[in-house]
Order: structure tokens, then C-alpha cells, then sequence
């Protein structure tokens, strides 16, 4: 199975998701995505597919939004804003808070 996670090395919830992602013998693909930021219409594109409002796909101490279009255009504009990891397989997308929220997916 195929995996992309949004990952960031230095959060110890993204680098669980990437233990899980590994030991299930996923062939994984590691964006790390502070580095190389998802456009807008990737954000918009992940999260529909995943059935997640992009207002609550950002991080829990961001700024409130009022819509999800705001939502996304503030996560393009600053991919520190997103809540990590995301996790996408052939089988869906999931926010991997807690990171056994990977298992969906596989």
C-alpha cells in the first residue's frame, strides 16, 4: 500500500504516524510540508477527500476562522497552520491526532 503523510519531523504525533505508517509496511511518501507547502488547491482537494472541514484541519492554537474558505487560504499562506499529520491512502485521509487514527486507512 501507498501512503503520503504531511509530516514534521520535530512533533512526536507525526513521527508515530510514520512508525505506523512503516511497521504496516506502507511504501510511504514523507512531504515534509513546512518545507514544501501544499498550494491551495491541494489543501482543498486533501481534505474534501477526507471529508474534513478545513476549519478543523488547522491547528488547534490558530487563529479562529470564519468559513473554510478563509481557513484554506490561511493554511496556504502559512503551512505551519495546518494540524499534522495528514495521512492519505488509496483508502482515504485522515488527521492522524492520535496517530493510531492511521489504522482507518490501511
Amino acid at each position: 500500500m501507498k501512503a503520503i503523510i504531511w509530516h514534521n519531523p520535530r512533533c512526536s504525533k507525526s513521527r508515530e504516524a510514520l512508525a505506523l505508517l512503516n511497521e504496516a509496511g506502507a511504501e510511504v511518501t514523507i512531504v515534509e510540508y513546512l518545507k514544501s507547502p501544499p498550494t491551495r488547491d491541494e489543501l482543498k482537494r486533501v481534505y474534501a477527500r477526507g471529508g474534513i472541514a478545513p476549519r478543523d484541519a488547522m491547528r488547534k492554537d490558530a487563529p479562529k476562522f470564519a468559513d473554510n474558505d478563509a481557513a484554506l487560504d490561511a493554511m496556504a499562506a502559512d503551512s505551519a497552520l495546518i494540524e499534522r499529520p495528514v495521512v492519505e491512502t488509496e483508502k482515504g485521509v485522515v488527521i492522524a491526532r492520535p496517530p493510531e487514527k492511521v489504522h482507518e486507512i490501511l
